[in-house]
């Protein structure tokens, strides 16, 4: 088991001020960080993965797609780049010594249509992420795709759809990510959802109902790590927490007051908790 912290609890992108967080996050135990590739400049990437690789900190990463570039769109122009986005993501992936990239980069983020997706969005899904996926695999990068909450996105929204999707793109290096945010809203049971995700299952979310501390709020953490156990899970477990940090980000994820004493406490606390988790029961 590897145990990491993903950085959009502190910003949207990584820069020389972040370091006294990296320092202190590699202080407190973690293995790795997950890094928020917004930025999709490849060489700005490669110069962190010397940076990361000098502090020891092991990484993988989070991207998005947006209205603009959204890979199941009709408009193949908009489709194309969003196709194109990925890739480019997975390249700064490479570049930046990523082992996995996780996110919702199916599809347009926040974007709706008033309706559940279409047989032909899904066909324009699959396709997309099959060509990504021939290019993660050129680069050496895991597709870790995610299904989010309802209120998110309307496309991938559950474990069976996306293990669905999974299998239908049918290539080895898409796979899928678990995020207990998210399943707690949309999953009647978290043992029977990690069951239908786990031949696909390459990246672990911990993020507690609220967004903040985990093991401080409602989620039902015996039956996501028994179901973690059940399966044999082993990869990475990300703390995936916001705060207020980030204007743009607090908006996006609708984080509208403050949930946890600081940055720091929230880490380490976080951390304690999934170690005590994993040792009662691997």
């Amino acid at each position: 088991m590897k145990f990491g912290m993903n950085l959009l609890l502190w910003a949207g992108g990584v820069d020389d001020s972040l370091m006294p967080v990296l320092e202190s996050l590699k202080a407190m135990g973690f293995d790795g960080v997950e890094l928020p590739i917004f930025d999709l400049d490849v060489d700005n990437w490669g110069k962190w993965g010397k940076k990361l690789d000098d502090l020891g900190l092991e990484r993988t990463a989070v991207t998005v797609r947006t209205g603009d570039d959204n890979p199941i769109s009709a408009d193949e122009a908009n489709r194309r780049r969003g196709i194109d986005a990925n890739k480019l993501a997975l390249d700064c992936c490479q570049a930046a010594g990523a082992q996995t990239l996780v996110g919702p980069y199916h599809s347009a983020l926040g974007e709706f249509s008033g309706q559940g997706p279409t047989d032909d969005e899904w066909k324009r899904g699959v396709e997309s992420m099959t060509e990504v996926a021939e290019h993660a695999q050129k680069v050496g990068v895991m597709l870790g795709v995610e299904y989010l909450n309802r209120f998110e996105t309307y496309f991938l929204t559950c474990a069976t759809d996306t293990a669905r999707f999974c299998e239908a793109v049918n290539r080895p290096h898409c796979k899928m990510m678990y995020d207990t945010f998210h399943a707690n809203i949309e999953e009647k049971c978290p043992k029977a959802a990690i069951k239908t995700a786990s031949p696909y299952l390459c990246h672990v979310h911990i993020s507690e109902n609220d967004r903040s501390t985990p093991g401080t709020g409602g989620i039902n953490w015996d039956d996501n790590f028994d179901g973690l156990k059940d399966v044999g899970y082993d990869g990475w477990m990300m703390i995936e927490a916001f705060g207020l940090a980030l204007p743009e980000l607090a908006a996006a994820t609708k984080i509208w007051r403050r949930m946890f004493e600081s940055e720091e406490k929230l880490a380490k606390d976080g951390l304690t908790f999934m170690k005590e988790q994993v040792a009662k029961r691997w």
